[in-house]
Formats: C-alpha cells, structure tokens, sequence
C-alpha cells in the first residue's frame, strides 16, 4: 500500500528549569494508507506529542511532515501549510472536547460549516450519516451531558470522520472511560478499520492492538525503538526494551474474545 503519512526527522523540546527536554529527537515515521498503526510505549516516550506535532497542534522544532501530496517543513510551516495539515487530518481526543451548548448532531455539523462553509442541510446530511456508522442516530439532539463517556466519544468520533480526512489521529480514545464503556468505543474504531480509513492510535489496550492493527510501534524516550505485525511485536520482541516493556504490561496481553461483542479484554480484567 502507498505510504499516506510520513513524519520525517522530527524534534520537538520543550524549556524546563534545568534546560531543554527533547521529547521527540529526530523520529522518523512512516504509515500506509487505509492501514491501522498503534503507537505503545510508556507514559513520556513521546507518543502523544508525535500526534500533536503531525496536526501541528504542537509544532515540531525540526523535521518534514508529508501527508499525501502535502509536504511540510516544521521549521518553515505557513499558515497555509498548517490549515492544509489540519484538512488532512482529524484528532479524536482523550476527552471529547464537545460543545457542551450544542446537540450530538450540531457537534459534528459545527466544522463542517463553520470551516468547510458547507450549506447546513448538506451539513445535516453528512453528519446524520456518520453518526448512523458510529451507532449514535438515536441520540443525534441529546446534549453532551445527557451522553454517556463512551457516546460522547462515539459522536467524537463522526466529529473526526465527517470532515473526510486523509489520516484519523487518536490520543488515549479510551482511557478517560469507565471500564465497561470503553468495549463500544474499540468496536466503533474495528468498524472505521475495516473500511480502510488510516488511522494513527495511541492507546494502551493492548488486546486491540493484537487483534485489530496491522501494524504496531513502540517508542521510548523520544525515538522509534522497534516497529512490526501484531504478531511479531507481541510474540518475537526483538530489543530488550520492548521486552521489559510487553513484560510489565502481562495484566493487558490476555487476547481478547470479540471486540464485536464489546468485550475488550482490558475493559473486563
């Protein structure tokens, strides 16, 4: 498959009291098109900032970022650029990030016209639409406080999918969710997986990842240590960082039954 996403030499740091933290140090990156890549590591090892940085929501020190025929250099990104990246791309957050005032169905319409100057029955339309795929067309005029966790996170989700982006960007999707919210959630992303949308996930479900990604990357401090299949991530390691790091999280390999049944291996331990 062609390559969609590339993520090329890129440093970003950060002041602190004793000088400069570099939390990404020259990391190179690439994902395929219509493909499922899950980045693991420990808490700090850069995973959340990388996603930031390809959106530009936190601009890279140094490096290119390419998203299809979208080059950019970090150091050098108009606003041009930047607005080009952020079309091309669509961050579904740890938290939602809804409009509280504004209904299920006016959340994903919101960018749709207030960006794309889309006519709002058009609007209307599309965003019906991806609810329907997300599973949420019966609560389209309930408001974010009416929503459960993980409906608000679906709506999250046709949030991101409407503006029709090159590559889907998830932070943590599920981590801020009750345990027994987060299986409808992963079953939602398997859906968007198996149409072939890109998606870049972080996350630490590790029974998704086995059973859903098609390709998996472990960062620690900064850079990209070891990259594989599922199977060859979780079940031949080959640096000994990665090792110690499947090892300490045993508690999250037990393979799940079915994410189509909204038993999340990691939601019901």
């Amino acid at each position: 498959m062609p390559e969609v996403l590339r993520a090329a030499g890129i440093k970003r740091g950060f002041h602190t009291g004793g000088g400069m933290f570099w939390a990404l140090k020259g990391l190179d990156l690439s994902v395929e098109e219509g493909k499922l890549t899950i980045l693991k590591g420990r808490s700090g090892s850069g995973k959340t900032t990388l996603l930031r940085a390809v959106n530009f929501l936190e601009p890279a020190d140094k490096g290119i970022i390419t998203v299809g025929d979208l080059r950019v250099d970090c150091e050098k990104a108009s606003r041009a650029d930047i607005m080009g990246l952020r079309r091309a791309t669509a961050m579904v957050f740890q938290h939602c990030n809804l409009f509280v005032n504004r209904t299920a169905i006016e959340n994903v319409m919101e960018s749709l016209i207030v960006v794309q100057k889309m006519k709002k029955k058009e609007a209307y339309d599309i965003s019906l639409r991806y609810l329907q795929k997300v599973r949420m067309e019966e609560k389209i005029n309930q408001y974010p406080n009416q929503l459960s966790g993980g409906q608000q996170q679906r709506v999250a989700i046709a949030r991101a999918l409407a503006i029709n982006p090159q590559v889907l960007l998830f932070d943590e999707p599920t981590s801020s969710l009750d345990p027994e919210l987060v299986g409808e959630v992963l079953s939602v992303m398997k859906d968007i997986a198996t149409e072939g949308i890109t998606m870049l996930v972080v996350t630490h479900e590790m029974g998704f990842a086995r059973e859903v990604a098609n390709h998996v990357v472990f960062m620690d401090n900064g850079l990209i240590i070891e990259e594989g299949s599922p199977m060859e991530f979780f079940e031949n390691p080959r640096e000994e960082r990665l090792a110690r790091f499947l090892n300490s999280q045993q508690h999250r390999l037990v393979r799940p039954q079915r994410i189509d049944d909204n038993l999340a291996a990691d939601a019901i331990l």
